[in-house]
């Protein structure tokens, strides 16, 4: 791995509920938190372990996903440096009910249950992100049904692509993001070969503009209502 990378403190910097945190507050998160590097197909976690630590993106790109009993798998969401996840769990005190695999080398911070509580007691700005976080989540979630049920692949690529965006689950500062078009297809499902034929329509309709190794967002309230006809 490379040292470039950067540490969990870094990344804490941009993120919203650690801005939050009262100065001994953020000392105890540091000194608790520990690292986790994941090669490129390696699991977080997989469906069923039990739940010991919220788990933070530092580096990289995971994919929340689950496989039916038939066999099919149902990718949840995308999650990118920044992002925060297993709340749900901890607060339910049960066991894992997806699995996150790395989609590239990729390195994760984890806060032990206890100090995750220890916020809970001590902090309401740290409530308060959660409660916003789940209310994200819960609305992502939502729109996965319409995504499956209703939408076609190009309308599927522009909502996945759009879904990394939310504050709460995926704080990403610049609207450039770094992704290959396989890892897109992952996301939403599709090959990478129908991704790509997704993003050349995305970009004729103004809406983003495809380079080498990633996307540039141009028009984000298009994608998220992009429907084609």
């Amino acid at each position: 791995m490379s040292s470039l990378r950067p540490s969990f403190k870094e990344v804490l910097v941009h993120t919203m509920w650690a801005k939050s945190l009262t100065p001994a507050q953020m000392a105890r998160v540091e000194a608790d938190m520990i690292e986790r590097d994941i090669p490129a197909g390696g699991y977080a976690c997989r469906k069923g372990d039990p739940v010991e630590h919220w788990m933070g993106v530092t580096d990289g790109l995971l994919k929340m996903s689950s496989v039916s009993p038939e066999g099919k798998t149902v990718t949840f969401t995308g999650m990118l440096a920044g992002g925060w996840f297993g709340e749900g769990s901890l607060l339910n005190s049960e066991h894992r009910k997806y699995d996150v695999v790395a989609l590239r080398d990729s390195r994760l911070a984890l806060m032990p249950r206890a100090t995750f509580q220890w916020l809970l007691d001590t902090s309401i700005p740290f409530n308060r992100f959660l409660l916003n976080q789940l209310n994200a989540r819960l609305g992502l979630f939502i729109s996965l049904v319409e995504y499956d049920r209703m939408l076609e692949t190009d309308a599927r690529v522009a909502r996945c692509l759009a879904s990394l965006f939310n504050p709460y689950l995926n704080p990403i500062a610049s609207r450039q993001l770094q992704i290959s078009q396989e890892e897109i297809g992952y996301l939403c499902s599709t090959s990478r070969q129908r991704a790509n034929q997704a993003l050349q329509l995305l970009e004729r309709e103004g809406l983003l503009k495809v380079e080498y190794g990633g996307v540039t967002i141009l028009d984000m309230d298009g994608l998220r209502s992009f429907n084609a006809a």
